[in-house]
């Protein structure tokens, strides 16, 4: 995929040159609270986690997460894209925002120019699973257009979070 821009966003394909960014990212608190432990903790961890993730799901689906940086300085501040899981109904979104980053109206601007961008890749329906503590996600996904289905079990930990799927397009 070509990068883009939105306001004050660059977003692009994340590749192994991201893996300082993307351990930072997966190791802090706010992810491993409201996304999980990944088990990243070196930077080979990272590349294995990028090569395994985002770019193999370049490869298989044309989409996946994506890098997301600030226009001005190309600051790392996050990823947000779309996943294909096998878990899932459909294809969900994603994103995560380093700390202090959020609160910033950063993660609306990535998912609303993600979920334009589905309609480029063929992708029609869009879900999300959140934690039902992680309350800024929520409203983000509300915002967006999505709205709460039903509690899901997912990942390997079995753990309880909730569906929400579009409710406009």
């Amino acid at each position: 995929m070509e990068p883009f821009q939105t306001a004050r966003l660059t977003v692009r394909e994340l590749c192994l040159d991201d893996a300082a960014d993307v351990l930072a990212l997966l190791g802090s608190d706010n992810f491993i609270q409201n996304i999980g432990d990944k088990g990243v903790r070196t930077l080979d961890d990272a590349r294995q986690y990028l090569t395994d993730g985002p770019l193999a799901s370049y490869l298989a689906q044309g989409f996946g997460l994506w890098r997301l940086a600030t226009r001005a300085d190309d600051r790392f501040i996050g990823v947000c894209g779309l996943i294909r899981r096998p878990e899932l109904p459909a294809v969900d979104i994603g994103y995560a925002l380093m700390p202090g980053c959020d609160g910033k109206g950063y993660g609306i601007e990535a998912a609303t120019a993600c979920l334009e961008k589905r309609h480029a890749l063929g992708i029609e329906k869009v879900i999300a699973i959140v934690s039902e503590t992680n309350l800024p996600s929520r409203r983000l996904l509300e915002k967006l257009g999505l709205g709460y289905s039903r509690h899901f079990v997912f990942g390997e930990d079995a753990k309880p979070l909730m569906l929400y799927e579009m409710v406009s397009s």
